[in-house]
């Protein structure tokens, strides 16, 4: 069993015991499902930059990102720095995180904010909505094109921005329909947790037009960026090159600035 599936396996027993001890109807009745949400793609179409800066204190790869990690510090200076948006991990198993960081977080900006975890049920898309993320992420490599379909489908209705996270053609091509609102390509094979910078390349030439690319994993250069961009890329997710630092928010200021010049 590779990590991928390991972390698949263990999500669908966690959701399990959330179903049970929450119903849809508590999720609608809180405060973030009634908020109306903030765009990721307008951001990134507007944006000089389009970087989307990311919040996560460890995983699979590297267990001691920065564990001690506060988002009450990080998120408002990602803010200040210049992010386009920010992603928030929210697998706590793996990754260390929680619904609380991003619920903390939607109180710090305005910025949109992505939910990054593994979504594999339609509960957590009402979770999603209800915890005050505007971006709902769809992988690609655990999910089949009737689950994509419908789970967008859902997310849309309820105000989200979906972005699909591919890796390979095969994905992208059996994934990509016109409700999608972004499209990502993941330089990290979830599987080996191998990166390949090149892959954003393959792919992006695959990608209509009329839906904005983000590179995603393995982006620590502002060449690389300024290449990417060359080739059509909208948004960089961005996690670990900033995370890694003593402080995230001065070190995404810096390199938001350096490839502003």
């Amino acid at each position: 069993m590779n990590i991928l599936e390991k972390i698949a396996l263990h999500k669908r027993q966690e959701v399990q015991v959330l179903k049970d001890q929450a119903s849809w109807r508590v999720l609608e009745r809180t405060p973030g499902f009634k908020r109306p949400t903030h765009s990721l793609k307008s951001e990134l179409t507007s944006s000089k930059t389009g970087i989307i800066t990311e919040f996560k204190r460890r995983s699979p790869s590297r267990p001691d990102i920065n564990v001690k990690a506060q988002i009450e510090k990080i998120v408002p200076a990602y803010d200040a720095g210049g992010a386009s948006g920010i992603s928030i991990l929210t697998d706590q198993h793996f990754f260390g995180g929680s619904n609380a960081d991003l619920q903390k977080g939607r109180d710090l900006t305005d910025l949109p904010l992505l939910r990054k975890d593994f979504i594999l049920d339609e509960f957590q898309i009402l979770e999603t909505k209800a915890i005050g993320a505007d971006v709902l992420l769809l992988i690609a490599a655990i999910l089949n094109p009737k689950e994509i379909r419908t789970f967008t489908r859902i997310a849309k209705d309820l105000g989200l921005e979906v972005l699909l996270e591919v890796h390979t053609m095969e994905e992208l091509h059996e994934n990509l329909h016109p409700e999608i609102d972004l499209v990502g390509v993941n330089n990290r094979n979830l599987k080996t947790f191998e990166v390949d910078l090149e892959n954003s390349l393959r792919i992006s030439e695959e990608i209509p037009e009329e839906f904005p690319k983000i590179a995603e994993s393995g982006l620590q250069e502002v060449a690389v960026v300024h290449r990417l961009r060359q080739q059509g890329f909208d948004g960089f997710l961005m996690g670990e090159n900033f995370m890694k630092t003593k402080d995230p928010g001065a070190a995404a200021a810096d390199f938001i600035q350096h490839l502003s010049q």
